[in-house]
């Protein structure tokens, strides 16, 4: 059997899009993200607690919801994030990787909180995507104990090969698009999951979900959603989605990345 061949250094941003290769995926997600210890984000801060939703948007059948601080919105209103620019732009200018400090006698303080190790997930999932045109990945979490218990990405359905049915955006008909057959990364995210129930769970997905996920995200009793870019805000299916999710009493937050760089180095960790 041929050896895996990986790139020696990957640093986890958006524009890194098109430099991860998918076959990488799961060996990143060992090496990149660690549990967050350190002040910030102790036991109290996994729930959400009362405070003001984002620009107005966020509401529950109660009322307003509250906006955890690291879930701030990322950008000014009007605004929309592609995944490329998301990451890049706001937060710290600090990059997180890993490190070996030999002097030293206290904890690591350099790591990425809760909220960036679910949304990476998310985005490393998403490079397993055989999408030419968008590649996007979710990620579910149990916020109580901050576990994931749903990892998915848009591609065609199981059993379904990727060779013999349409990627293209376009066609001579909508039988020949690649839109009635792929599966979202939501969708799949909530097929995979490794619990008999998703009620009081979190969704992180790199972009907003789609009319047809927020079905199933609301049916499925989930929390709140939380998501990287906004990209196709005015389509009606997100239109449609805002609409689900707030009659639902869902609240919906846009990500705002504490780290903006990432980086999983394989050289610098294999010659350690």
């Amino acid at each position: 059997m041929p050896s895996l061949s990986l790139p020696p250094t990957i640093t986890i941003s958006t524009r890194s899009l098109l430099l991860f290769p998918a076959a990488a995926t799961a060996a990143a997600v060992l090496l990149l993200l660690r549990r967050r210890r350190s002040s910030g984000y102790g036991v109290a801060a996994r729930l959400c607690e009362p405070c003001e939703p984002a620009e107005g948007e966020a509401v529950t059948a109660g009322g307003k919801r509250p906006l955890p601080e690291a879930l701030t919105p990322s950008s000014s209103p009007g605004v929309r994030l592609t995944p490329r620019r998301a990451l890049l732009g706001g937060g710290s200018p600090r990059e997180i990787g890993l490190s070996k400090d030999v002097d030293a006698t206290t904890k690591r303080e350099n790591t990425i909180d809760w909220h960036d190790y679910f949304m990476s997930v998310a985005m490393l999932s998403a490079f397993r995507s055989k999408d030419p045109n968008k590649q996007v990945g979710a990620c579910i979490v149990d916020p109580k104990r901050q576990r994931i218990v749903g990892i998915g990405y848009n591609g065609f359905p199981w059993g379904c090969s990727d060779d013999d049915l349409p990627w293209a955006r376009t066609g001579t008909s909508k039988l020949e698009t690649k839109h009635l057959y792929v599966c979202h990364a939501e969708m799949n995210a909530i097929f995979n999951k490794n619990c008999s129930s998703l009620e009081g769970c979190r969704i992180y997905t790199t972009l907003f979900p789609c009319n047809e996920c927020t079905k199933m995200i609301v049916q499925s009793r989930l929390l709140d959603v939380v998501y990287l870019s906004d990209e196709k805000h005015d389509e009606l299916s997100t239109v449609a989605s805002r609409r689900m999710l707030k009659l639902a009493g869902i609240p919906f937050w846009e990500h705002k990345p504490a780290s903006p760089r990432i980086v999983i180095d394989f050289e610098s960790e294999l010659a350690r």
